[in-house]
């Protein structure tokens, strides 16, 4: 299975490409949105300030197609930490509006719920599977991520989040809607954990 990798700008492009192949999946890394028109699936990295990402989406050309590719076609879609940020309908983060695929909002950590934790969040933790979903099927509860973020999403219906993790208070780790999944951490750089994820996503019936 190729996996089409969104190359906007923002993203970890080659230790996420080099991940996806360790689990034997084929990469195609995507520069222009005319590639995108015959994905069969889909990986939205990202690293950086929410505002930026979508302005460079938006000016790369990438709105209409992804759209085409995500909304109509309902191609599986996987967005990594800023990339699960852009699918959301806005951020605190920034003004610009996302990409509004699932309804939740992007909230920043509140410090008074933090104690004596810093912000970002950044290291490892342990995620929560809250239901059942194939691409979280064979994580335990003890499995750790590696997470480096200031926000995170704040789903509007409690029924897409598939995972929690705890940073100070119970934030969504990742969440399922339709064909659209995001993860706020990162399975790139999660080892075998995160190649068990990435392994799930590749073997994904589309």
């Amino acid at each position: 299975m190729t996996i089409t990798v969104i190359n906007f700008g923002l993203g970890n492009i080659a230790s996420v490409s080099n991940m996806i192949r360790k689990v034997g999946g084929e990469v195609n890394v995507c520069n222009t949105p005319d590639n995108l028109r015959y994905a069969e699936k889909i990986l939205l990295p990202g690293v950086g300030s929410f505002d930026c990402g979508m302005q460079l989406l938006k000016k790369g050309g990438w709105l209409n197609v992804l759209r085409e590719a995500v909304i109509e076609r309902q191609v599986p879609i996987l967005g990594i930490c800023l990339g699960m940020h852009l699918m959301c309908i806005s951020s605190e983060e920034g003004k610009d509006s996302g990409l509004g695929w699932v309804k939740a909002e992007v909230k920043r950590f509140d410090l008074d719920n933090l104690g004596k934790l810093k912000v970002p969040h950044m290291g490892w933790s342990t995620i929560k599977t809250i239901k059942e979903n194939p691409l979280l099927d064979e994580v335990t509860q003890n499995e750790r991520f590696y997470f480096v973020h200031s926000y995170y999403v704040k789903c509007n219906d409690d029924k897409n989040i598939i995972a929690t993790a705890e940073y100070g208070e119970i934030f969504t780790a990742a969440f399922h809607y339709r064909n659209i999944f995001g993860v706020q951490f990162h399975p790139e750089k999660s080892h075998r954990f995160g190649m068990k994820l990435m392994k799930k996503f590749v073997d994904l019936p589309c």
